[in-house]
Formats: structure tokens, C-alpha cells, sequence
């Protein structure tokens, strides 16, 4: 609850009328105790919080945005003089567009409000499906058959599966991963179109709105850019976020049921990126900083370097299992390499959970989310 909503949203939970001693009693008995490092991290956030980590800083963001706006102005003014130039600046606006809306639908200030057509407009993503799908990401990370973000067979394998669940081309997974990695911004899109259209039917909050920002996403892009330019751009970008997004979860550990500890479950699957140039720092979007993002996702991004003393810190003295994990930006995607390579080698086994769902509630094969049969890569 603290983690993903609004000060307002937090405080209307008070007003929800108190248990009874008797279901206390009950619930005692059937949830395991609240954790010391979970105890630990809500006093951690209260401090933060009084200290103002949730403010912005202007300055930051609007480097950012102009960034971000000079891509766009680029690629539109070299995409008939130079092609592969527009491409590569194109690629970079709509990755980094997906970073912007990410960080701005994740955030409860008025600031993120305002921004949010970021995410439709210039990203062609939507945010009723990205929030649907991330923040169950967020709150059951790693989790076999509930994070959409690990289901990504039958074309790769985060490890190995039932024969039934199994695949020819997990044994060649290591040696085509950049296909299905390339093909991620185009299966975003067209998640994120199977569900605004069914949100329209469903009549959900601004669904309505969402679908003409996506319209209008199209309109601009099929008019200032020729196909030759704008196709490759959607397979270019999602090449670039999957590299991204994916490492920073998959090489770590993977749950087969429910992780009553959150924070440390938190801890346990991710690892950040250590980045050694100002450029990486820039691509990455803020998902080198993983486990702070994970942590405290409403957090502006500009925040999270300054958070990793601290979570080092909070890492030793809780005694987190593999504590503050950070690899190279470089060693962090062979690692995610090897991983692919390691599961293509083994032999199916049998009784191997499906990655959705062999009963867990919020499994992804009830059919309520885009990945129920289907691929998925995402951070």
C-alpha cells in the first residue's frame, strides 16, 4: 500500500472500519508474522518521507524533456535526408518516451498527473494496460505464474520447463534472444491496444481518452515519418528497452509461491546495473536503479542514487539474503546471457511450474491479462 499510492489514497484506508479481536486472532494464525526488515523499511520510508525525498527536482526533470524533445525534432528532420539517422534518433525517443511514461504514471504528484499522456502519445503505450501489468510486476515480482515479466516462453526460458510447457527453441534461446527482445515495443503496442479498446467497452476511467492520445500517437508518426523509418524504430527501441529491462530481474531468484515478505523478496530478485558513462546513465532511464525503483516506485527518479548508501546500509543491518546486489551494465547482461544458455542446455523436467500459473490466485492464464497464452518481456 505505502510503496505504489498517493498520501491521500494512504490515509483512506484509516476510514475502513477495524477488525474485530476475533478475526485478528484468526488472521494471526494464518498470515506469518510481519518481518524485522519489513518493520525496518516502513520506518525507513517514513523518514524519507520527512525529509522530502518525493519532491522534484525541476531542474532534472526539464533536462529530461529537452533531451527527450530534441530526439523527436531530429528524427523528424533527417527522416527522409538521412534514414538511419532518424532511426537510431527515433529508437531513442520512443525507449526513452516509455522511461518518461514510466516514471510518470508510476508518480502521485501533480506533476506526474500533467505528464501523463506522455506514456500514449509519444510512447504509443498505454497506461490502463501498463498499470494493470506493472504494478502486479511490482507487487509479486519473480513470482512464477503471476509476474507477466518472467512469462516470456515459449520463445525464452527463465528456467527449465515442464515437457508439456517446452519448446524447440528454447535450446537455440541463447542464440536468437535479440529476435523476440526486438519484437518487444511491437507486442507492447499491441497489448496496449487489445486493452484500451476492450477498457473503451468496459467503459473504465479514461479509457476513452487514452484511445485518442494512441490515435493521435499514429497520426503524427505515419505523417512525419516514412515507413522505411518508423517500422525499424519499433524493433530498434524494443531491442534496446529489452536489453534493459530484463537483466535486472531474470538472473536473480524466482519464486514458485507467495512471498510474504515483500521487502525482502524485493532484494532477492533484483540486481541493479552499474553504469560507466554518461550516455548509459542516460539510456537506462532510471532502471539501473532497480531495487530503488522497486522499492519505492512513487520516488522521482533523481532520487535514486542518493538512496544506495542507504539501502546498502539497510541491507547489512537486516541481514537481507545477498544483500545490496549491483553488477556491471556490461557483466549484468552476460549474466542474463548465461542464464538463457544454461536453461537451453538442460533437460526438460517434469512437474517444472508454468510461468502462468499452476493455481496461485492472479494467475496469468485466468485470462484477465494480454500474456495469458501468449509472450511477454517487460521491467
Amino acid at each position: 500500500m505505502d510503496g505504489f499510492h498517493s498520501t491521500k489514497a494512504r490515509g483512506m484506508w484509516q476510514r475502513i472500519p477495524k477488525s474485530t479481536d476475533e478475526n485478528l486472532k484468526i488472521l494471526d494464525q494464518l498470515v506469518p508474522p510481519t518481518s524485522e526488515a519489513q518493520i525496518a523499511f516502513r520506518k525507513l520510508r517514513e523518514d524519507l518521507e520527512n525529509e522530502g525525498w518525493w519532491e522534484r527536482d525541476s531542474v532534472h526533470e526539464f533536462k529530461l524533456i529537452a533531451i527527450w524533445a530534441s530526439l523527436a525534432i531530429g528524427a523528424v528532420a533527417t527522416a527522409h535526408s538521412l534514414p538511419f539517422v532518424s532511426i537510431c534518433l527515433i529508437s531513442m525517443f520512443f525507449t526513452q518516451s516509455g522511461w518518461l511514461g514510466h516514471d510518470y504514471t508510476h508518480g502521485v504528484d501533480d506533476f506526474s498527473n500533467r505528464l501523463r499522456w506522455i506514456t500514449p502519445l509519444c510512447a504509443g503505450l498505454g497506461t490502463t494496460w501498463w498499470s494493470d501489468k506493472h504494478n502486479k510486476h511490482h507487487a509479486l515480482t519473480n513470482e512464477m505464474g503471476v509476474d507477466e515479466d518472467i512469462a516470456t516462453d515459449p520463445f525464452l526460458y527463465s528456467w527449465v520447463p515442464d515437457p508439456e510447457n517446452d519448446s524447440p527453441l528454447r535450446k537455440i534461446q541463447h542464440l536468437i534472444f535479440f529476435i523476440p527482445f526486438s519484437a518487444l515495443f511491437a507486442l507492447w503496442r499491441y497489448d496496449t491496444l487489445s486493452v484500451t479498446i476492450n477498457s473503451v467497452e468496459e467503459k473504465r476511467l479514461g479509457a476513452k481518452n487514452e484511445l485518442y492520445l494512441l490515435m493521435a500517437h499514429y497520426a503524427l508518426c505515419f505523417t512525419l515519418l516514412p515507413l522505411s523509418v518508423f517500422i525499424p524504430a519499433i524493433f530498434v527501441s524494443g531491442l534496446i528497452s529489452a536489453l534493459i529491462v530484463t537483466p535486472t530481474h531474470q538472473s536473480e531468484e524466482i519464486f514458485d509461491e507467495f512471498q510474504h515478505d515483500w521487502v525482502t523478496a524485493q532484494f532477492e530478485s533484483t540486481r541493479n546495473a552499474v553504469t560507466n558513462n554518461p550516455f548509459s546513465e542516460w539510456i537506462w532511464g532510471g532502471m539501473q536503479y532497480q531495487l530503488e525503483h522497486h522499492l519505492f516506485p512513487t520516488m522521482p527518479r533523481s532520487k535514486y542514487p542518493l538512496l544506495k548508501p542507504i539501502l546498502q546500509k539497510f541491507a547489512d543491518e537486516n541481514n537481507i539474503p545477498g544483500g545490496y546486489r549491483e553488477s556491471g551494465e556490461f557483466e549484468i547482461l552476460k549474466m542474463n546471457w548465461e542464464l538463457y544458455k544454461r536453461v537451453a542446455e538442460a533437460d526438460p523436467v517434469v512437474g517444472s511450474p508454468s510461468s502462468r500459473g499452476d493455481g496461485q490466485l492472479g494467475a496469468i492464464n485466468l485470462g484477465f491479462s494480454p500474456a495469458a497464452g501468449g509472450f511477454k518481456i517487460g521491467g
